[in-house]
This record gives structure tokens, sequence and C-alpha cells, in this order.
């Protein structure tokens, strides 16, 4: 089935079903436009569209299954981060919330930055800042990434985290700003739902961190390349993923340790500034 004959076939399970377009957009976390270019075959159905169009009609189990197997046959999707930034980024961060609020399984790898549910409000913004938006847009994003780490306090969610000891390192921010990043860190990994992990720079290794990666319910998995965002869903792939990610926990140090370690770095910053 290709992207035309896809998007034909959604049409018909919409029409069918007596459910409006924007009804079916709106519960499907797109615009109505989006909808219509899927439809038409216009656009490219993702896997993850295509699954939230489905659930928003209402089809059965049996037939999101046929759909969503024609779906997986293209496992792999890459969306140019300069479509993001037409779309808005903080509506980017807004989809994301929507999709980790609705998945029960969430593993992040990170050897580049600070997790974004860990981030301080100073970090999002230096994250940003490089993006080079206006002011007014700057601050929704700022405030649509904030509010996803609302997902941490949600007990029926346990999201796992494995950052490499470099992240912590990394001057993004003044040392005092660093400094107060690596604290909220320490309090999060007091959450009793929260597993935070630190790859230590001391340990031996027997693998390459490679670059950030996110795996949702063990089944997708979001890859951030510099151009573009990659989703990534043939389970031959994730596999892969799943077994770096749990390489790389087993070499980790959580819990106390974890926190001695992340208090050492900050302790440093706290050093540099005053000596600065």
């Amino acid at each position: 089935m290709n992207r035309t004959d896809l998007g034909a076939a959604l049409r018909a399970l919409r029409e069918a079903s007596d459910k409006e377009a924007k009804a079916v957009a709106r519960g499907a976390l797109m615009s109505p436009s989006k909808l219509s270019k899927i439809e038409t075959g216009k656009a490219p159905a993702g896997v993850v569209d295509v699954e939230r169009i489905l659930t928003a009609i209402g089809v059965s189990e049996e037939v999101k299954a046929k759909y969503m197997a024609a779906a997986r046959a293209a496992a792999t999707e890459a969306t140019a981060w300069r479509l993001f930034r037409r779309l808005g980024y903080h509506r980017k961060q807004q989809q994301i919330r929507a999709l980790d609020e609705s998945m029960g399984s969430l593993k992040l790898f990170q050897p580049s930055l600070i997790p974004g549910l860990l981030q301080t409000p100073e970090y999002v913004r230096a994250v940003l800042a490089r993006k080079d938006l206006a002011e007014e847009t700057l601050a929704k994003t700022i405030s649509a990434r904030l509010e996803r780490q609302q997902v941490l306090y949600d007990s029926g969610k346990q999201p796992q985290f494995i950052i490499t000891e470099s992240v912590l390192r990394w001057r993004l921010l003044p040392p005092p700003m660093m400094a107060g990043q690596l604290d909220r860190i320490v309090s999060l990994s007091r959450l009793p739902n929260v597993d935070i992990r630190i790859v230590s720079l001391a340990a031996d290794q027997v693998d390459v961190p490679g670059h950030s990666f996110v795996i949702r319910d063990d089944r997708i998995v979001t890859v951030e390349a510099v151009h573009a965002e990659i989703v990534v869903t043939d389970p031959r792939d994730v596999a892969v993923y799943l077994q770096k990610f749990e390489g790389f926990a087993r070499t980790a140090v959580s819990g106390d340790a974890l926190r001695s370690l992340i208090e050492g770095i900050r302790d440093d910053f706290l050093r540099q500034q005053e000596t600065a």
C-alpha cells in the first residue's frame, strides 16, 4: 500500500465513522490541513500519525493492526528540523508532551545535552538560543518544554534516563547556573518513579555513545540527527537501540553513587565561580 492508497483508506475509514475531519484531526493532535494532506496522499502518513488517526476514528484493534502494518512498511521516517520551525517549536513540544503522556515506557539516552525533561528554564533557553527564535516564540517554546516535565510527577509513568558524564561538564551556562542545573537532576533523582543513571568517564566501556535517542513503549525510537528527527519502528532496528540502552544501563551509576558524582561536578562549577 503506497502513500496515496493509505491516505485514501484512512479517509474512507473516517467517512464511514461519520466523524468530521476537524474532530479527527483534533483527536489525532494535528491540524485539519495536515490530515487533509495525508488523506489525499500529498503528505506522508507517519507511523505515529496513522496510529493517532486510527485511535481518533475509533476503529477496532483488528483494523488498527492492519493499517499499522501498512504504515510500518516504511519503517524509518525523517522530518527536517526546518519543517518543525515552520510548524512552531512550541507546537512540537506540545506534540511530544502528548506522546509522552500516552506512553507507558520512556527510555532516554543522552550523550549530547541534559534531557529536556530534566532541564532548568535557564538551560532550556540556552539550548534554544542557537535557533535564533523571536522572543515571543522563544518564550512559548520554553513554557511548552517546561510543561512537558509534569510527566515526571505521574506515578503511573517510569521514565528512565541515561546521561554521559561529559554532558554534565559541558558548560552551556555560566558555572552558577550549571550548578543549579545539576542540583535539579539530583533532586529529580529522588523521585520514586524516575530512574536517572550517569555513565561515568572513569568506568571501563565496551561501547561508544553515538547519538541521542528516545525509546517509547519499546516499539518506537526517535533519533535527533543534526538535520532532522528520525522515527524508527521496525522491530529489528528498535531492538538495536534497546540493546544499546540496556548495555549502558548496566555500566552507569544510579542512586547515592549518582548523586555523589553529580555533586562533585557541581562543586567544581562552584569553585570555578569563586576563582573567576
